[in-house]
């Protein structure tokens, strides 16, 4: 099954519906290769950069399906160079806290899942990354995430996400 179909046929009412026996959700058209590469910008203060390459989810459970992804490296530095945070020497792309969950219905922006470092802060959400048609070396970010719930006394009072919430980051294909 193609991305595209797959992506239209999980929206909340789809037009068409989701087949029962695929095994593999495959970028047959592409379209994960407009975000492959490095990518900066700086946003308050801080520099932004994230290094997204095409990977292969595996279901492991019974049903063994397959999904092209993006898998994404970040780091996040202060004009000083200042490391606020930094995955980029993660191997294992299992291991990167940044990873692909697929296209929206409209293919105009991919969802990524990405988890930062505050444990009790409830840093964890959906990173939407948009790229205009007309503008392909140029992309945005969003991060919304997925709850606010926060563990008592583990979440310092001066806590600022790794990416900020609601914020439209500007990044620059290198």
């Amino acid at each position: 099954m193609s991305l595209e179909t797959m992506a239209k046929c999980r929206e909340e009412n789809p037009t068409i519906l989701c087949p029962d026996n695929w095994t593999y959700e495959k970028d047959i058209n592409n379209l994960l290769d407009k975000y492959i590469g490095i990518w900066k910008g700086n946003f308050n203060g801080k520099y932004y950069e994230i290094n997204l390459k095409k990977g292969l989810y595996q279901d492991l459970t019974l049903s063994e399906k397959k999904s092209d992804i993006l898998v994404g490296r970040l780091r996040v530095t202060d004009p000083n160079l200042n490391i606020y945070y930094n995955n980029f020497s993660e191997l294992n792309d299992d291991k990167t806290n940044f990873s692909g969950l697929g296209f929206q219905s409209d293919l105009k922006a991919y969802k990524m899942y990405f988890v930062g470092n505050s444990v009790g802060c409830a840093e964890y959400g959906d990173v939407y990354l948009r790229i205009q048609h007309s503008t392909p070396s140029q992309m945005t970010i969003l991060m919304l995430p997925d709850n606010d719930i926060v563990v008592e006394g583990k979440c310092p009072t001066n806590f600022q996400p790794t990416i900020p919430y609601k914020q439209l980051i500007h990044l620059v294909k290198q």
